[in-house]
């Protein structure tokens, strides 16, 4: 059997292969494999019914009566169904509303300030460049030092790595679950627990994880925690991210940016700042109402499929990726720079040889499309609901063509 044909045959048995025909683009022959679903997701076919809708009805119907007919409300209530659904979390502790990178820099600030005393961020040099470059900035402007982990190229963070930089000057720790880059998952409980035995707060960076990984915040004793909603959310490019605070830490959690929908009455257009009660305080300001649209058309695949399914259709996708490789481009030189091992390997393959960053284009231009990282890495970002096995046969065949001339 050639390798088309094993791929043929996990699509066949493919428990979730139905859902392809839910996004648009799927059977677009100029497109014969879309690899990047992990940097942005294809669009549920659903979510053009409901932009519609939206315009047509809510926006255009009830105008601005929408404000007390939901919207409002919306970013609690779309945070409580994607902490349901993804997070592991219970509800009033999740919020939608900003992008990744403003939910970071309020998550940093709220646990520093929860740690006055304290003066050290630890951060790792191998996490995305949005977490490395909020923590500069907020070490210069507060006057905290850096303690910076080191992480070899297809690795990532592991508890021994954080006990070894910890102690009783750490504030606050931000680490990503998933690894941008290599894919490394990491051990969210017990690095949190250190953490909290040396008296520090952990922010966790779940970008890669959200959607394809089950998560459990509230079992594993996180303390806050922010993602993307463009990846395996699929709630399109600008689509605001989540962030979640621990309800144990609501009563005392100061933001730094203080807006007038976090506030006790929004409405009274009051003479000072008073912090909403719960997660509501972490709310800034007019939150983009119809750019959530995308992601509750995508949330009713991930509860319909269930993240226990999805992530064993993951597990199976990056195996059947690193068996490929295996067999058609290790021969070539090419380097795995993932984990082998799922249990530490999230939705996404990296693949690294010093020819990718020219042949990269070559695939694009004939719609095969990973992504690429720098050095030479090509990372092949698999999304379960999206993704058919014959897409993953297809890409990895190519690029082992394109090294062969």
């Amino acid at each position: 059997m050639n390798w088309a044909e094993r791929a043929a045959q996990h699509d066949a048995q493919d428990a979730l292969a139905g859902f392809r025909s839910q996004f648009a683009g799927h059977d677009d022959p100029a497109v014969p494999a879309y690899l990047d679903g992990n940097s942005l997701g294809r669009p549920p076919l659903a979510a053009k019914q409901r932009w519609a809708d939206f315009v047509e009805t809510e926006w255009g119907g009830r105008l601005i009566r929408g404000w007390d007919e939901g919207w409002f409300a919306k970013p609690l209530a779309l945070g409580d169904r994607i902490a349901a659904a993804t997070l592991g979390a219970a509800a009033g502790q999740t919020i939608v509303g900003d992008s990744t990178t403003v939910s970071l820099y309020k998550l940093v600030h709220a646990a520093l300030a929860a740690r006055p005393d304290r003066s050290e961020i630890v951060v790792d040099r191998g996490n995305f460049p949005t977490d490395r470059y909020i923590v500069e900035g907020i070490a210069r402007d507060t006057g905290r030092t850096i303690r910076w982990i080191d992480v070899e190229l297809g690795a990532g963070v592991t508890p021994d790595d954080v006990v070894a930089v910890i102690g009783d000057q750490t504030a606050v720790v931000l680490l990503s679950h998933v690894a941008f880059r290599s894919g490394f998952v990491a051990d969210v409980p017990a690095i949190t627990a250190a953490v909290h035995e040396a008296g520090g707060l952990v922010v966790w960076d779940l970008c890669h994880s959200v959607g394809v990984l089950p998560i459990e915040l509230d079992a594993w004793g996180v303390d806050f925690a922010a993602g993307c909603s463009y990846k395996y959310l699929n709630g399109g490019p600008g689509a605001p991210a989540f962030l979640y605070v621990r309800a144990e830490h609501h009563e005392l959690a100061q933001q730094p940016i203080q807006g007038w929908m976090g506030v006790r009455d929004s409405f009274e257009m009051g003479p000072v700042y008073e912090p909403a009660e719960g997660i509501r305080r972490f709310v800034s300001g007019t939150p983009p109402v119809n750019a959530m649209i995308g992601i509750e058309a995508m949330l009713d695949l991930v509860e319909e499929a269930g993240i226990g399914a999805i992530r064993e259709k993951s597990v199976a996708l990056t195996e059947f990726a690193i068996e490929l490789y295996d067999a058609l481009l290790a021969p070539s030189g090419v380097e795995l720079t993932s984990p082998r091992d799922a249990a530490v390997r999230g939705g996404h393959v990296t693949i690294d040889h010093e020819r990718f960053p020219a042949l990269i284009g070559e695939l694009w231009s004939e719609g095969v499309i990973p992504d690429f990282r720098p050095p030479a890495g090509i990372r092949l970002g698999l999304s379960p609901l999206s993704t058919s096995f014959a897409e993953v046969e297809h890409a990895i065949s190519r690029i082992a063509a394109g090294l062969a001339r």
